[in-house]
């Protein structure tokens, strides 16, 4: 296993209960109140982990069986797969993104997009053509489906390549101060049959997976107090919920997680990653992942109900890193720029889960996600020009903020937004455009001291 327990981490649990009243109770008014909730990011499941493991940890104080479950689920996310016939983890493909979870979240962590003529290690490229399928999603590209699968089992050709260029561009800032940035320009490679002329193509590097399951036990209401489709404040955030097809209970649901929230709980995006990235057959999802041109084949369960729930259950139970240097009297200022930029419309702070008798952990925590899972318009220049459901092709979810100072200790380096364009925070913040353009000018203006102070509140989250 790569993240068994040793009886220091249970150290942690001292601190973790020395300011457990901050964790169960909303912040009150004051700053300094304010900040030390903060440091509890999970509320009751915040680690107190910095290093490369700092993603990897299970919650602090789960009982005995859950304890047990979560490390079966870290063995099959750490899993390498095979191709059939093999007496373990066989079912490989025959087209594939990667062998394991893990391979592309590395740590838990992010993946990155490749430098120019690198290999897609953990990126991949959602595709469909105009129109929709039955249930409002994108449509699959005849022959190649809804997802571009660039490597295969021996004897089989994969579906495509990708190609990748990046260019760069210079962002200025008030006071004369410059940022370099870039933006990729994708091409198909040596596709197995004629590339579609009018498919469209979506890079996605894979998200961290930790606080998953607490995103999950955030009520549906709450996420809606804060959908304004129609800008009916006036304030130029129009965040909107997706709705989408739930595989499990054949109807729609509200989308939480995905780039696009194109998934509406943990179970099926996990079983989405098995099948699509892996080409791992499931109860969810039992096709096999070469598309003919008009429909998959049923080809059975190659990873069983039992090992889909415990890979679930790991991801569900994934505990968040503490803030860190939340008394800094430069985060505290950064803190106040984020603010004053309006950078919270959209990256809301704080949220209680909901009460959930089955999982006593995760019920009716004060957490502070920033986020608030909901789609946004996020301009032109980071379109994917793809709807996916409700979301068109300017509008993604709003990523959570937690943990993302500690992304180049866990993945070695930076690599922001759906594509893993920005290498650094400030680069992310420079290519918000659309419901964001207020914000990032906002930064644009502020003196060089205080994008130093921004960046050094967002590294503490």
């Amino acid at each position: 296993m790569r993240h068994l327990r040793s009886g220091l981490q249970f150290l942690f649990i001292l601190p973790v209960a020395v300011l457990l009243s901050a964790c169960n109770h909303d912040p009150v008014s004051s700053p300094e109140a304010e900040n030390e909730n903060e440091l509890l990011a999970g509320g009751r499941n915040t680690v107190f982990t910095t290093g490369f493991r700092a993603f990897g940890s299970g919650f602090p104080d789960m009982g005995g069986n859950r304890a047990s479950l979560h490390e079966i689920g870290d063995g099959a996310f750490a899993a390498t797969f095979v191709t059939a016939p093999a007496i373990l983890n066989p079912g490989l493909g025959p087209v594939y993104n990667n062998i394991s979870c893990g391979n592309c979240h590395v740590g838990d962590g992010r993946g990155h997009a490749p430098d120019e003529g690198g290999k897609l290690e953990s990126m991949l490229f959602r595709i469909s053509v105009p129109g929709s399928d039955a249930h409002g999603g994108p449509a699959a590209v005849p022959g190649f489906g809804g997802q571009l699968q660039d490597k295969a089992v021996y004897g089989i050709q994969p579906e495509a390549g990708v190609s990748l260029q990046w260019i760069e561009e210079v962002k200025n800032f008030v006071d004369g101060g410059s940022q370099a940035v870039r933006k990729p320009v994708y091409t198909i490679t040596d596709p197995y049959r004629t590339w579609p002329g009018n498919a469209m193509l979506s890079a996605r590097v894979a998200p961290p997976v930790h606080g998953l399951g607490m995103l999950e036990a955030i009520p549906e209401a709450d996420i809606m107090k804060y959908a304004d489709p129609a800008d009916a404040n006036g304030d130029g955030i129009s965040g909107k919920a997706n709705s989408v097809w739930n595989e499990h209970e054949q109807r729609m649901s509200i989308g939480r997680f995905g780039w696009k929230s194109e998934a509406p709980t943990l179970l099926q995006q996990v079983a989405g990653a098995y099948s699509e990235d892996m080409g791992i057959t499931s109860f969810i999802f039992p096709y096999d992942s070469r598309w003919s041109d008009s429909q998959k084949t049923i080809s059975g369960h190659e990873i069983s109900d039992s090992l889909l729930y415990a890979t679930t259950f790991y991801c569900r139970s994934l505990a968040v890193p503490a803030r860190r240097n939340v008394s800094n009297p430069d985060v505290l200022q950064g803190k106040v720029l984020f603010k004053e930029a309006g950078c919270d419309g959209c990256h809301v702070p704080k949220f209680r889960t909901g009460v959930d008798v089955s999982f006593p952990e995760i019920s009716s925590q004060v957490i502070f996600p920033y986020t608030d899972m909901l789609l946004h318009d996020m301009g032109d220049d980071l379109s994917d020009n793809r709807p996916t459901y409700l979301a068109t092709g300017n509008e993604w979810r709003t990523p959570p903020l937690w943990g993302i100072g500690l992304t180049k200790v866990v993945n070695g380096r930076n690599n922001f937004l759906h594509d893993g364009r920005a290498r650094s925070l400030m680069e992310a913040v420079l290519w918000h455009g659309g419901e964001g353009t207020t914000a990032r000018e906002k930064v644009q203006n502020m003196k060089a001291s205080d994008r130093a102070k921004l960046v050094k509140f967002l590294e503490s989250l």
